[in-house]
This record gives structure tokens, C-alpha cells and sequence, in this order.
């Protein structure tokens, strides 16, 4: 069932009505309200519809995060709105940005080419993520994907890979928390399947 808080952020965030919403859904117009309030359960069939109009799971591609060489494009560069987008197969609540995964050397858990997900705001503290595999900014711009690991002071860290020599006694900018790590076959999927999608929607609109 889709959380009624993430129905308000959708329709708030991408500026859309309530009455286009009951539209999409194929409902009366008081029917989203009654939603809202709680009068109202959403249906099943309705699940689909209500995703797929308020964009409750794309994702921004921001950019590429290097695992192996560093991504030394500074953040600001790309446009607020990203590069693209990524639909994930389920609603996502939280404000969350996405990477393309660029390098082998966190093989053979991340492979050139995957997507990861993380939390756009750093949420802890750097010491919380000692051992976990994060996307990070370093002081300097560089981005990557690294294994976070207690540097000899505590502002700076040791960033390990599986297959690359470690990168010792560096400050970081900014911590993305991965929540979501999509491999690159099911993207092809998922974006195979929402091409489909627009072309049936294009072939089933009115001229």
C-alpha cells in the first residue's frame, strides 16, 4: 500500500493536482482528497496509476561515481534536475539521487555500468559509516565508490576497494548512504519496459 505522505510529497514536489491525479486514476474528483484524509483506501488496480503520474519512482542520475579512477566533475555542474532519470520497480520515500557506477575496482559487487542509489543528504556522521560502502565527495571534488574506513585522525579516512590500492588520510565532503544498488541487465529492463510503456501511451493518445 503506498504511504499517503508519499502521495502529498509526489503531488507537492512535481506541482501537479489532485484533480489531474483523479484523472489518471480513472475516479471521481473528490476521490484523491478523500485519500488524503483517510476516508478513502486506495485500491489496488490503483497502485500502478497513481506511481506512474506522480513519478514516485524515478530517481535523478547525477552523474557518474568512480570506482577505480576518480569522477572529478564538480557536483555543480550538472544540472539540479540531473542528467536523466532512472525509474526504479518500487516508490522510493525518501529524496534520494542516483550514480552511474564507473570502473571495476569494487568488483564483483559493483560492475561498470550499475546504478546506485543514495540518500541526498549525508543523515550520520562520518564515524557511522566506518566499514560500509558509501559514494563519497572528497574536499577536493573527486567522486567515488569506496569501502569507508577510520583514518588516522577523525577528519580524514581510508577509502578500500577490493581490486585497487587504498587512497589513505583523505577529507571527505559529503557521504551518500546507498539504499538501492540496481545492476546494470535490470536497468536495461526497467528502461526497455518504460520505453514500451510511452509508446503505447503515444499510440493510444488522441492525434
Amino acid at each position: 500500500m503506498l504511504d499517503i505522505k508519499l502521495i502529498e510529497r509526489g503531488l507537492q514536489k512535481s506541482g501537479k493536482t489532485k484533480g489531474g491525479l483523479a484523472t489518471a486514476m480513472g475516479v471521481r474528483a473528490g476521490a484523491v482528497s478523500e485519500i488524503l484524509s483517510g476516508i478513502r483506501l486506495i485500491k489496488a488496480s490503483e497502485i500502478a496509476l497513481i506511481i506512474a503520474y506522480l513519478d514516485l519512482n524515478s530517481v535523478p542520475i547525477m552523474g557518474r561515481v568512480g570506482a577505480g579512477a576518480a569522477i572529478e566533475p564538480e557536483h555543480e555542474q550538472v544540472p539540479p534536475e540531473g542528467l536523466g532519470e532512472v525509474e526504479l520497480p518500487f516508490p522510493i520515500a525518501e529524496e534520494t539521487i542516483a550514480f552511474e557506477v564507473s570502473g571495476d575496482s569494487m568488483l564483483p559487487k559493483y560492475e561498470n555500468g550499475d546504478i546506485i542509489v543514495v540518500y541526498r543528504e549525508q543523515r550520520h556522521p562520518i564515524s557511522s559509516f566506518y566499514g560500509e560502502e558509501a559514494a563519497v565527495r572528497l574536499k577536493t571534488g573527486e567522486r567515488y565508490l569506496k569501502t569507508i574506513e577510520r583514518g588516522k585522525s577523525a577528519t580524514v579516512v581510508n577509502l578500500t576497494s577490493f581490486n585497487a590500492k587504498p587512497i589513505t588520510g583523505v577529507k571527505l565532503e559529503w557521504i551518500g548512504e546507498i539504499c538501492v544498488t540496481l545492476p546494470r541487465g535490470q536497468i536495461e529492463r526497467l528502461r526497455s519496459k518504460a520505453t514500451a510503456r510511452s509508446r503505447k501511451a503515444a499510440k493510444s493518445s488522441p492525434s
